[in-house]
């Protein structure tokens, strides 16, 4: 069955966006999320902090977000590299939380390399702008991030299909995350009359993710 995921913690207003209460209920509610790492040393010594901009301090710290997680019977984290040379350090604080239900994406392809290099659980991507994934053929290349920038769906099922088929996952972004709020439903909808909803190895990424559950699993009264 797809997956969904929150985008920075299952979120109610803005400023919500990666903080502990967003990922409280996301993962109380069986979500997993995806979110963003960055290096810091704003609060003293160098380390790992969950933050889509520069670091300014106050940030949670990578391992308190993973403690979170496995305090809610670790989900699936999906991991946005927002800065290059993170993988000794998120690997580090991957094996002493001891999680290993992630996956890394959105890395540059230097640093794609260096995280298949370690068997870290590494994403390639696509998009109408990147038609073809780097280190696709890579056996260390677990999944595709797969994102869609303008208006309407570049991709077609059987591209999903044939992901899946070459025993890769995969993860939707969702249109809502570009501001496309008009083709969020329809989006949905088209994933289930596609049967990709009951397709394991699958998930999709919103900031909806209630909604999305309800019309993937055919419980949306609506």
């Amino acid at each position: 069955m797809i997956e969904v995921l929150s985008h920075r913690g299952y979120w109610k207003t803005p400023e919500e966006k990666n903080t502990v209460e967003a990922f409280v209920r996301s993962f109380s509610l069986g979500f997993g999320t995806e979110t963003d790492v960055r290096d810091s040393q704003a609060d003293g010594a160098p380390s790992i902090v969950i933050s889509h901009d520069i670091p300014r301090g106050g940030e949670i710290s990578f391992a308190e977000l993973l403690r979170i997680a496995k305090q809610h019977g670790s989900p699936l984290l999906a991991l946005n590299i927002k800065a290059d040379g993170l993988h000794d350090m998120l690997a580090e604080v991957l094996s002493s939380e001891g999680y290993s239900n992630y996956f890394l994406f959105d890395a540059s392809v230097p640093d794609l390399i260096q995280g298949v290099k370690r068997k870290m659980v590494s994403f390639t991507r696509l998009s109408e702008y990147e038609r073809e994934a780097s280190l696709y053929d890579n056996p260390g290349v677990s999944g595709v991030w797969i994102d869609n920038f303008l208006p309407g769906r570049w991709y077609d099922a059987a591209l999903i299909e044939r992901i899946l088929a070459d025993g890769k996952q995969a993860t939707l972004v969702a249109p809502d995350l570009h501001g496309r709020h008009d083709e969020y439903e329809p989006f949905l909808q088209w994933l289930v009359s596609s049967g990709l909803n009951e397709r394991d190895g699958l998930s999709v990424c919103t900031d909806f993710p209630e909604r999305a559950q309800l019309i993937l699993t055919g419980r949306d009264a609506a």
